[in-house]
């Protein structure tokens, strides 16, 4: 688990949610006289609108692609990626949420498993963080929301499975963006790495032999890729009736992007040629396409998703 896990104390979120339902209080801008009865301001003489003082290099956005391969004859990964601007009644906050799944279980397994991941974390959310943002409610720590949230699409394939008789199974990534803060909740191989001026580096670890073997010092990552076991995980949702989920906190104060993939991508492209994707173009879209590209010109063994992440950054930061 990455050092950035977060402590059993540490559940809030950071500004600008104001979690205990009391926003900071609003002043009147300079040159505004207090609002009248009916709601009104009146200008005052001295009152200057406010002016851009920086242009930015890049913005919040971002894209999710997904592709066959050049191998597999159906794809059993589903992806996602969600930018949202909530109202609130102190501020509006920009709110990003994202997820991989990438399924296991045959034609009709795999690909049911993978939907069901996105659809249910997707609806959890939903119903526990956006409703309550927009109706001003208190908000929940976001720790147990995102485990609970794995746990709920752990708990939905496993009920599936066993209507159809089937061993189906996923992987999920899921990062939730918050003002500076990233929240991860995390199961299988799929990878979330973030951007910083030090390189690309990965926070969740892989629920594989190969990524014990790596945790415990008995394998160098660059022999991932070609060792016989890369493809064993020990630790998917859906294939038992519960699943343990980890979770990672991180700031985002020095990030440029985050990346979210299954194994079709960081399996065929080196860590070194995704940082170049990144800087080749500002538009996440863009970004995707070129990953995507690049896994299949490697060989495309499996299915590719990957979801690229921009955040916001002013001119000379890039």
């Amino acid at each position: 688990m990455p050092d950035e896990t977060v402590p059993a104390h540490d559940n809030s979120p950071t500004q600008p949610l104001h979690p205990s339902g009391s926003p900071p209080e609003r002043l009147a801008p300079m040159g505004l006289t207090p609002p009248e009865e009916d709601g009104t301001r009146q200008i005052g003489q001295d009152y200057q609108p406010a002016l851009t003082l920086h242009r930015s290099a890049q913005g919040f956005a971002a894209a999710a692609l997904r592709d066959i391969g050049r191998v597999r004859e159906t794809n059993q990964d589903c992806a996602l990626a969600m930018i949202m601007t909530l109202p609130r009644e102190g501020s509006d906050v920009p709110v990003g949420l994202f997820i991989v799944a990438d399924g296991m279980g045959g034609h009709q397994g795999g690909e049911v498993a993978s939907r069901l991941a996105v659809q249910t974390v997707l609806t959890s959310v939903l119903e526990r963080l956006v409703l309550p943002v927009i109706e001003d409610g208190l908000l929940e720590a976001l720790q147990p929301l995102m485990i609970e949230a794995v746990q709920e699409a752990n708990a939905a394939i496993w009920r599936e499975a066993q209507v159809l008789g089937s061993d189906m199974g996923t992987t999920c990534t899921a990062a939730l963006v918050i003002g500076h803060g990233l929240y991860v909740a995390h199961v299988g191989d799929s990878r979330c790495y973030v951007y910083e001026p030090g390189g690309l580096r990965q926070l969740t670890t892989d629920h594989s032999t190969v990524g014990r073997l790596i945790a415990l010092g008995q394998l160098d990552p660059d022999e991932a890729r070609e060792h016989p076991l890369r493809n064993q995980l020990y630790r998917t949702v859906g294939q038992q009736p519960q699943v343990a989920v980890d979770f990672v906190y991180h700031q985002l104060n020095n990030c440029s992007h985050i990346v979210l993939c299954s194994d079709g991508l960081w399996s065929m492209v080196e860590e070194k040629a995704i940082e170049r994707a990144l800087q080749h173009s500002p538009w996440p879209h863009d970004v995707c396409r070129e990953l995507i590209a690049l896994a299949n010109l490697a060989g495309g063994d499996d299915n590719i998703s990957v979801v690229v992440v921009s955040l916001p950054l002013d001119e000379g930061q890039r």
